[in-house]
Formats: C-alpha cells, structure tokens, sequence
C-alpha cells in the first residue's frame, strides 16, 4: 500500500489503484443464509455514493458527528469509510442525541429518534434492500442512496489529524485509524497482499473494526465479514475457511 496514505480514505484510494477487481469486503450473516462479495471497485462505489448523501443531501461538514448504530456489516464498513471521505466523525455506537446525523439498524430506531438532526436507516436486507414500509421519521438508505453520483468531491480537504472514529469511548484521528492498523498488521496474521481474514468480531470495539475493515484495508488484504458466526457450526466453518481461502481468523 501507498506509504503516503495518512486517512482511511486515501488507504481505499489507493486500494482502488492498485487491484479495483479484487475482493474486499465478503459478508455473511448465519441468521439469515445471506452472502455478499463486494470487489474494491465496488465498495468504492457504496462509498462514494454514501458520502455524496452525507455531503449534499445531509449538508454535513467536516467535523460533524455522525452516530453509527448498526451492526458488523458491509453497509456498517461503507459508512465508516464514507465519513472518512467527507471528514465527518463516525461515532460507532454513539449517543444520537449528540450527533449531527444518527444512522441506524432495524434494531436500534427508537434509540436513534434522540437525534435532532437528520436520520437514516439501513434495513440491513440482503442485496441492500429497502424497507417495506419507511420508518416514520426516518430517510431509507436503499431509496436515497442509489440515485446519488459514483464519484465524490469533497468540499474541503480531509485532516488527517482531525478526529474520524470514536469508539468504545476512544477518538482517533484519521492518521491514527491507519497509523494503528498498519502497526497492528503483524498481530493480526496479515501478512500483506493476499490475507484474507475471516473475523465475527462485533463493530462495537477498535479490534472488531481492525479486523474486520481497517487492518486488511491498510495491509492490501480482504476481509470475510461474519455476522452471527456462533450460529455456525465448526465443520461448516471449516469449510468457509477453505472455501474463501481464508488466512486468518479473529473471533
């Protein structure tokens, strides 16, 4: 990867340079059967899209805090590295009545409804489908997402030294989100180009969203991103392993 890189954004960047056709980010959730891949060009593309909402249909600005309530999930890793795109501050599991937008699961709407600004939610569907019926009070992320342009601007640049991810309590700068993935690279088992890291570990955490979206972005690898891995039994996990070519694995 691009020594120069100093935010998550420029590590996706740089991805995008190096292979855009490679796997990034496989999703699974063993409740629901569920199977997602997503090429770096690809995710790049929810990427872009997302942070265009964030900048032009939200109007947030660089420094804004927005409240991620939403679980280890491929739309939970678009929306992290959109934040990252716009300068925002993505606030994992924070509190939605002191964000500035407040972006939420099915299972967390009535905790996002204290945020007075303005509020998204993901029905977390497969194939990044929509709600049957829009939560009152809510924009839908599968209806407002698609129509937005594949390529962002950001208005201002990003600061690499300014805050880009508070979680578990614990703010980062961007710089240090790819300072500290990069020097946790070794500990992980990521060895470079070609690790692919098979994680369950929640998003709630800094080692769940190393290893299961910062780690493998900053190292060249992949991520094979398991929702409800206990649902999963150990013959069928070997498989998995086998199956995505797995290198690694944090739970």
């Amino acid at each position: 990867m691009n020594a120069t890189d100093r935010t998550p954004a420029d590590l996706l960047s740089s991805a995008l340079a190096a292979d855009p056709g490679r796997p990034l980010v496989t999703f699974y959730d063993d409740a629901t059967g569920e199977r997602v891949e997503l090429s770096v060009a690809t995710f790049a593309n929810w990427v872009a899209k997302t942070a265009n909402l964030l900048q032009d249909e939200l109007s947030v600005e660089p420094g804004d805090r927005v409240a991620l309530l939403l679980p280890a999930h491929w739309q939970t890793a678009v929306w992290l590295l959109a934040c990252a795109l716009v300068g925002v501050v993505a606030d994992v599991a924070g509190d939605p009545a002191a964000a500035d937008v407040a972006v939420s699961g099915p299972d967390a709407l009535e905790a996002a409804r204290a945020c007075s600004g303005a509020r998204i939610a993901l029905a977390l569907r497969p194939l990044g489908g929509r709600f049957p019926q829009p939560p009152e009070g809510f924009a839908d992320y599968a209806v407002e997402v698609p129509g937005q342009s594949d390529r962002f601007v950001p208005y201002a640049p990003v600061d690499p030294e300014e805050p880009a991810l508070i979680v578990a309590g614990r703010e980062f700068t961007g710089a240090e989100v790819v300072e500290r993935a990069r020097a946790e690279a070794t500990e992980l088992g990521l060895t470079g180009p070609g690790s692919r890291l098979l994680s369950g570990l929640p998003y709630d955490t800094w080692e769940g969203l190393n290893a299961g979206l910062y780690g493998p972005l900053a190292t060249g690898g992949s991520v094979v991103l398991c929702r409800n891995l206990d649902r999963l039994g150990s013959d069928a996990l070997d498989q998995r392993v086998e199956s995505e070519r797995v290198t690694v694995i944090a739970r």
